[in-house]
């Protein structure tokens, strides 16, 4: 058992104390961090744009031509793979860009914003369609009762599921390894590379993800409570 526990400790040593390689972890969570915060943003941004464009209906009940396009951007993004989304943006889209970090916030952006654009779609159908009535009825235009009604009532709907995209996004900006990037994982992936020893760095980042993920479930579960206490006001 003393063995047992002296290989951890000095495997342990190996992957992050010798040379200071905690700081490159501590950096690769950084980069992590980053882009899954910039591309959660722009992910909420085109998803609600994107929702109100799918919702868009021409006086005679069919669809426009936006909710068309919508629809289709949706369904482009959700039935392609993550990582050949980065690839594409990286070598045909964004060709000759030097900056890896914006490439990796525009792609997991854009591939957030589909599903976060299907997420605000149902906060939105899940509002009373007699507030839009309430709304037009007090003289506000159908922009204006949406911005001012609809929207805030859907957001608040759809703040836990948000969260848990969000989750998912610090997750799959794993793949950022492909466009040269030092996240987390390229950075166990390093470090097992130039130690020979491939269970601590890998074990260490998976603990790390596992610690950041489990606070900010936490997070969300303190949020979802929050919020249906304020609903039984």
């Amino acid at each position: 058992m003393n063995e047992w526990f002296a290989d951890i400790a000095y495997k342990f040593q190996i992957a992050f104390l010798d040379g200071d390689r905690y700081k490159l972890y501590l950096k690769g969570l950084g980069v992590t961090l980053q882009i899954s915060l910039f591309a959660a943003i722009l992910g909420v941004a085109i998803g609600t744009v994107v929702a109100l464009m799918k919702l868009s209906v021409k006086k005679d009940g069919k669809r426009t031509f936006l909710s068309v396009l919508a629809q289709a951007y949706i369904d482009v993004i959700r039935g392609t793979p993550s990582v050949l989304q980065l690839l594409i943006m990286w070598f045909i889209v964004m060709k000759g860009c030097k900056n890896g970090i914006l490439v990796a916030v525009l792609t997991f952006g854009i591939n957030s914003g589909a599903y976060v654009a299907e997420i605000m779609r149902a906060g939105i159908l899940a509002v009373d369609h007699g507030q839009m009535e309430a709304g037009r009825s007090l003289g506000l235009s159908k922009g204006q009762t949406m911005r001012y009604i609809i929207l805030p009532q859907a957001i608040k709907n759809v703040l836990p599921p948000i969260g848990n995209e969000f989750i998912v996004l610090l997750k799959e900006t794993a793949i950022v390894g492909y466009v040269s990037l030092s996240d987390l994982t390229r950075t166990a992936s390093q470090v097992s590379s130039r130690t020979f020893e491939a269970f601590m760095p890998l074990v260490g980042a998976a603990v790390i993800y596992f610690i950041i993920i489990k606070i900010l479930s936490k997070l969300i579960e303190l949020l979802e409570r929050r919020l249906r206490k304020g609903d039984h006001r």
